[in-house]
Parts: structure tokens; sequence; C-alpha cells
């Protein structure tokens, strides 16, 4: 269904790239040029399904959104786990590519605001005032996103396991400016992140508390040593 806009709603706005610092006038204008439409899905509900075209680009308001492809053997793989203030589909909504090769789902109930990039394809040069900055601030996102990328990467070039983990512990520590971090998924769905079993992932975590290189207790952890990872 659809739903409306609230104050906490434009709160969460200002944490991204595309709406921070602006306000009154200025951020209707930009919610117009991006045709900004909220919705609702609950739990489990697909917000897009493969080999269908993205048109919009969605921000998420409340809860938590996953990006799933799956590997060359049919294992699906957490590609992006989406949380407040942050977006995806941005490429594939601007590239216009026909059959995406992604499911997106609602990993809680969430609350998403769908953004359009027709008004950016329109502008001849990027427009001017209002519209050209807006399309600076598109730009920004979509190269911090590709940089991003490079994390999924480098977790998933790791050979071991235990490599993998290193990685992504390490990444989290940056990530949240702490050693001590909340994890915003459980144990299926970080498997699914690793593309790793979730068995031989629980019999390495256990490893590696024994070993002192972290603690955890349910989602939280405690990143205690750094090591070297293959």
């Amino acid at each position: 269904m659809k739903d409306e806009l609230t104050a906490r709603d434009f709160a969460v706005l200002q944490k991204n790239r595309l709406f921070q610092g602006l306000s009154g006038e200025t951020l209707q204008y930009a919610l117009d040029f991006f045709s900004a439409v909220p919705k609702r899905y609950e739990k489990g509900e697909f917000l897009h399904r493969v080999g269908s075209r993205m048109t919009r680009f969605g921000l998420v308001l409340s809860g938590r959104v996953q990006v799933h492809m799956d590997d060359i053997d049919g294992n699906p793989i957490i590609m992006a786990n989406v949380t407040e203030g942050n977006t995806f589909g941005e490429s594939m909504c601007f590239l216009e590519i026909e059959e995406e090769p992604v499911t997106i789902c609602a990993a809680t109930g969430v609350k998403v605001l769908w953004l359009s990039t027709e008004e950016i394809k329109r502008m001849p040069g990027g427009g001017t005032g209002n519209s050209h900055s807006l399309t600076l601030r598109f730009i920004t996102l979509l190269t911090e996103k590709t940089l991003a990328m490079n994390d999924r990467i480098q977790i998933l070039s790791k050979k071991s396991l235990r490599g993998k983990l290193i990685v992504f512990f390490s990444q989290c520590a940056h990530q949240y400016g702490s050693d001590t971090f909340t994890l915003p998924f459980n144990r299926n769905e970080m498997a699914a992140y690793l593309g790793a079993d979730r068995s031989a992932l629980s019999r390495e975590l256990a490893k590696m508390q024994e070993e002192g290189i972290l603690q955890f207790y349910k989602e939280k952890f405690r990143l205690m040593k750094r090591t070297e990872e293959d």
C-alpha cells in the first residue's frame, strides 16, 4: 500500500547523499524531480523479481531490504543488505537493463521511497540550477556504490571461509568505527552474504572465538585481534 512521508521519514532522507542538507522548497523540488513515491512492504514480500525490468530505485525509510543473486550452482548470495537511509537499484534503474539478474525482498517490514531517474535522462548536459545539482548528487551516489562493491569483491575473492570472515569483520569494524558492532542479519543471512554453508560458518566462528580472534553473542561481535587473511 502507498503511504505518506512523515517527519521521521524526512529525517531519514537527510542521511542520504541525494537529500542531505536539503530542506523546505529545495527538498520538495528534489522529491518532485525524482518523482518520489513512498510504499510499505511486509516482511518477505518481493520488491523486485529476477527477469523483470527495474524502472525505479529505492531508498529505505525504515526496516531492511536484501538484494539477492544466485551463484552458478543456483545458491542464493546476498549481494547487499540495505538498511535505513540507504538506496538500492540505482544503476539497474538508470541503465534500463531489460532483465535484471537480482531479486529484492523485504528482510523486515519496510517503508521504501521509490525514485525515478527519468528527469536526469531528459536533462540536456545535466540541466541547470537545482536539476544540475541533483544530477551531480546522483552521479556521486552511483560512484560511491561502485566503490562499495569492492568490499563484496574482496570478501568473495577469498578462497577460505576464514579469509572471508577476517575481511568481513575488518570491514564491519571500519564501517562502525569500532571493534564492537551488531550485525543487521542472522546466521543464515550471514552465510548467504559470505557465500558459505551455514553449518561451516558456525564451526568457523566457534574456532575463531576459541582462538581469541573474536567474541560474539547472537548478532553482536567484538573483534579481539586482526589476523592475516589468505
